[in-house]
This record gives structure tokens, C-alpha cells and sequence, in this order.
């Protein structure tokens, strides 16, 4: 199985998402870290779609500026872009399998696409 991990290595969920991924046999894992290599909008919003959430679940509050700039709001194009631009505001871990797509918070939802 192929696996996909939007990664912050500074963050213990998304590390610990992590863990569960490379204890898992066969799984084919590539490792995003998004804040160095953000995901263009259309590919979140394919996979906030997949995931059955919207951009605003998605968005990342703690520590950034989102609320201040009305983004909880706003329309999904205008998160979205914003996400592409200021890749901190993508709230972490996202995975993607062959099964779907999840934001880990908390970690265990890794293992309902494994």
C-alpha cells in the first residue's frame, strides 16, 4: 500500500502519525514535510474532498494568524489559496492511502485508511 504524510516534524501528532505509518509492513510511505514543499490549492482541496471535510476543517488555528485575517469564514478558494501561500496554516498530519484520506488529530485516525 502507498502512503502519503504531509508532514512538521516539530509537531508530536504528526510524528507520532508517523511512527504508525513505518511500523506498518508493506506500506510504500513518501514523506511530505509541507512547510519546506507546500501542496499546490487543488491538490488540498482533493484532499480535503477525499477526506469529507471542508478547507475550513482543514485550517489551522494555533499559532497562526487565520482568525485575525477572517479565514474560518471565508469561502473555500480564499482558504485555499491562502494554505498554498502560508503552508502553516494547514492544520497537520494529513495521510493519504489507496483507502482515503484523513487529518490525523488524533493520531489513531491514521488507521481507518490503513
Amino acid at each position: 500500500m502507498k502512503a502519503t504524510i504531509w508532514h512538521n516534524p516539530a509537531c508530536g501528532t504528526s510524528r507520532k502519525t508517523l511512527a504508525i505509518l513505518e511500523e506498518v509492513p508493506g506500506v510504500e510511505l513518501t514523506v511530505i514535510e509541507y512547510l519546506v514543499t507546500p501542496p499546490p490549492a487543488a491538490k488540498l482541496a482533493q484532499l480535503y474532498r477525499d477526506a469529507g471535510i471542508t478547507p475550513q476543517q482543514g485550517l489551522r488555528l494555533r499559532g497562526t494568524d487565520a482568525e485575525e485575517r477572517g479565514l474560518p469564514g471565508a469561502g473555500d478558494a480564499e482558504v485555499l489559496a491562502a494554505m498554498a501561500v502560508e503552508p502553516r496554516l494547514i492544520e497537520r498530519p494529513l495521510v493519504e492511502t489507496d483507502r482515503g484520506v484523513r487529518l490525523c488529530r488524533p493520531q489513531e485516525k491514521v488507521h481507518e485508511i490503513l
